[in-house]
């Protein structure tokens, strides 16, 4: 059932409804409401039991490759000193009846937004469901792109300031940016600096130093850019079982050689079937989310750059240089590290290394991941579920106790002009009281002008006393009316100000918290408690959290 913020008690979270949101996809709505509509798309809903029978039986499949990718992983575990009980986590993959609950994101500085955090929070959460629920030993893993080249999209986080202004923070450019991998790329003295412009906007808080300190680690110079998002999700999350995986290890690279070899040798059939399905999808009212170029391969050569691949018969066009396709194929199976899955290739990568039974999705990715159904079938790879994310908004008290006293609900606050805020405004004066001070003009006025007519007549002296007190009390009355204006104007003041307040942490520039947040900015303020409060939140499909900080 969905609360407004008006009818609850604002140390609880609230949960909304998504389908009143105006920033959700129809897709995900569909997805949470009416599963029967998507239902071509995707291997079965989560929320329903049965749909769990394949995945989690068919667990057993790739044994071989299961026991290796699991020392792949405790050997990065090792390099990084990760947390025992991650390290137990990772034990428990080579368990034939285990499963991988898998969600990921690039890495973005700092941790990127708030929404990388919850996602491997709803990871997290879901596989101590499905071993409670189950039986069946189910591990959360973190799968951390870095092998994206969006320099743009990774390089700055976003908090807000002390006037409540969103502050960018950003990496300087480095050597190789936009053309390489940004997981290959080496921090230099910027990534301090960048550090200091942090701690410069971060309000000081109980927390703020051992924070600083993770990400100072992270982050020093000389580091991969990459390995600043796995130290942070390790220090943060590790603890409570969360695995850490690094998919361009070329000891991992080795283990899908044959998937990058299939997808040159088979070339364009990945995103041909992508495209079909997406097709599918704009038929029923649906986004594509992928429109990928005609003859392109799903995947990229890592030279000097990361290289699309085109296929023109048997010759593929690496960047600008043409190689034949087979010699490419062999290429992908003897150096498969010098090669990258895009991203409609990756989630095939991805289940072929791991025994994934369900895949946690932000929504951009249940729209792409509603494209793949195909293709996992060409590749003999099983689909697994799909599970959408927690989506929360995080207020502090203040925000909180406006919306619940101002009856006004959390999508109000997203527009960006003043309708809303009018709206409220105008409600301050209640119409009885404009009614009622006329109402008592007029009786003033009526009741002295009836006995300035009849009282001259016994005393003609008296009329001008009549007249004066007429004056006088409709004086006081203006007197009266205008404290009450300045006093609806005193509270239009604190009114605008809660609301821009509230908005401002709500919608940062427009945008919903949790994709323009960084998630460093709310552990700051609410330190490692608000890991466990996130974790308690039920795991309801097409609910959004309101919770307090």
């Amino acid at each position: 059932m969905s609360r407004d913020p008006a009818t609850i008690d604002p140390g609880t979270p609230a949960p909304i409804d998504i389908r009143r949101l105006a920033w959700t996809s129809r897709l995900s709505r569909d997805y949470a409401f009416d599963p029967a509509r998507v239902a071509p798309f995707f291997a079965g809903h989560p929320a329903a039991p049965e749909a769990w029978r394949n995945p989690l039986q068919a667990a057993t499949r790739a044994t071989g490759r299961r026991d290796r990718i699991a020392d792949v992983v405790s050997a990065q575990q090792q390099r990084r000193a990760a947390p025992q009980q991650a390290r137990e986590a990772t034990a428990r993959l080579k368990d034939p009846r285990g499963v991988a609950i898998v969600t990921g994101q690039q890495a973005a500085l700092f941790g990127g937004p708030l929404y990388t955090l919850l996602k491997a929070i709803t990871a997290i959460r879901l596989a101590a469901d499905v071993h409670d629920r189950y039986g069946v030993p189910a591990v959360p893993v973190f799968w951390i792109d870095a092998e994206d080249h969006d320099w743009e999209e990774v390089r700055s986080c976003y908090l807000l300031g002390s006037d409540d202004e969103r502050v960018t923070v950003s990496l300087e450019e480095l050597h190789g940016a936009g053309r390489l991998p940004v997981g290959a790329l080496s921090l230099d003295a910027g990534g301090v600096r960048a550090l200091e412009t942090l701690q410069r906007h971060l309000p000081a808080t109980d927390f703020t130093a051992t924070l600083l300190q993770t990400l100072g680690s992270a982050y020093a110079e000389g580091v991969w850019h990459g390995r600043g998002l796995r130290v942070w999700l390790e220090a943060t999350l590790g603890p409570y079982g969360l695995v850490v995986f690094d998919p361009s290890d070329p000891d991992a690279k080795a283990l899908v050689a044959d998937v990058l070899a299939d997808e040159i040798a088979h070339a364009p059939r990945t995103t041909r079937l992508a495209a079909e399905a997406g097709a599918r999808l704009e038929q029923r009212g649906y986004r594509a989310q992928v429109t990928p170029t005609d003859g392109s391969a799903a995947l990229f050569r890592v030279r000097e750059a990361r290289e699309p691949v085109l296929v023109r018969g048997d010759v593929c066009l690496v960047g600008e240089r043409e190689e034949p396709r087979e010699a490419l194929r062999q290429a992908a199976l003897a150096a498969p590290a010098s090669f990258s899955p895009g991203v409609l290739l990756r989630p095939i990568v991805q289940d072929s290394l791991f025994p994934t039974a369900c895949y946690v999705a932000g929504p951009g990715e249940l729209g792409y991941l509603a494209q793949l159904k195909e293709v996992y079938d060409a590749f003999g790879v099983l689909l697994p579920l799909v599970y959408p994310r927690l989506s929360v908004t995080l207020l502090d008290s203040n925000a909180l106790r406006f919306l619940s006293r101002s009856d006004m609900t959390l999508d109000a606050l997203q527009a960006r002009d003043d309708a809303a805020l009018n709206r409220l405004l105008a409600s301050q004066i209640p119409a009885a009281i404009t009614a009622a001070f006329q109402d008592a003009e007029d009786g003033i006025s009526g009741q002295m002008g009836r006995l300035a007519e009849v009282v001259p007549a016994l005393d003609p002296t008296l009329e001008g006393s009549v007249r004066s007190t007429l004056g006088r009390m409709q004086d006081d009355l203006r007197k009266l009316q205008n404290k009450t204006v300045q006093a609806a104007k005193r509270k239009d003041e604190t009114l605008r100000r809660q609301f821009r307040h509230a908005q401002a942490q709500a919608f940062p520039d427009g945008v919903p918290q949790e994709r323009a947040l960084s998630g460093v900015y709310f552990l700051n303020r609410a330190g490692p408690a608000l890991v466990d409060r996130l974790l308690d939140l039920p795991l309801d499909l097409g609910t959004h959290w309101l919770v307090g900080l």
